[in-house]
Order: C-alpha cells, then sequence, then structure tokens
C-alpha cells in the first residue's frame, strides 16, 4: 500500500497541471448537471483551463537561485545535459579517462551531425571541440 500511495503522492507533486486539467474536464461536465444550466460547460473550462491554470503554473514555478549552478563556474557549466552528467561520472570515478574520452567523443560527433554546416567545416570544429576538452580534463 505504501508504493501507491508513494506514487500517487509523486503524481500529485510533479504531474499536478495535468491532474488540475482532468479535474476541470470533470467539474465542466459536471457542472450542466449540477445547475441545469448548458453555459456552465463552457464556463467552467474556459476558467479552468485558460484562466486557472496558468496562474497556478506561473506561482508554482519555482524562482531560479542567483547561485544555482552547484558550485560551479560559468565556464565549467556546458548548458548541454548530457555533457553535464558525462563530466560527472568522470568526477565520481564511475569511469575512467579513456571511456570518457571515447564518449565525448560520441557525444561531440552526434551534436555536430545535428547542427547544420553553416561554415563548411563540422571536421574541424569537432576536432576544435574534442582537443578543448581534452586539455580542460588534464588540468
Amino acid at each position: 500500500m505504501t508504493g501507491l500511495l508513494r506514487r500517487i503522492a509523486w503524481n500529485l507533486r510533479h504531474r499536478w497541471r495535468r491532474v488540475f486539467a482532468l479535474l476541470v474536464v470533470g467539474a465542466g461536465v459536471l457542472a450542466p448537471f449540477l445547475t441545469g444550466l448548458w453555459w456552465t460547460l463552457p464556463l467552467v473550462w474556459f476558467l479552468g483551463l485558460f484562466v486557472l491554470l496558468p496562474v497556478l503554473h506561473t506561482l508554482a514555478k519555482p524562482l531560479p537561485d542567483g547561485d544555482d549552478d552547484g558550485g560551479r563556474s560559468g565556464r565549467e557549466r556546458s548548458g548541454d545535459p548530457a555533457l553535464d552528467a558525462l563530466r560527472e561520472r568522470y568526477a565520481r570515478g564511475d569511469i575512467d579517462e579513456a571511456e570518457f574520452e571515447r564518449r565525448l567523443d560520441r557525444l561531440l560527433e552526434t551534436e555536430d551531425a545535428e547542427i547544420p554546416d553553416r561554415n563548411g567545416d563540422v571536421a574541424a570544429r569537432v576536432r576544435e571541440n574534442l582537443e578543448r576538452e581534452i586539455e580542460r580534463i588534464r588540468e
């Protein structure tokens, strides 16, 4: 039973927008039956989904901290979650340097393959990024 309660609590905490929207739709369907007025359905749906939901979302959104980078400087933060996760695994010692470089190569190749070639020299940019990351590791 605790697993079910834990799952319900997690869903309410992380997926409250979906739960709220489902409750608004249900209340909108019930409103004409309870009041006897047909126009309460679109009124409840409009107020719930287009007024209350955006207001609650804005109020519940966490404010960014002044120092939310976890103690890392702006130079070390890449903005790429995959690269950050790879660096953290290397720093913890989960992977060795050879594995880190292999995964970094693959990550940089896939990133550059997704970006359209504007300058005409993708290989040079990949090499440059790779050399920069290897120098950063060796420091």
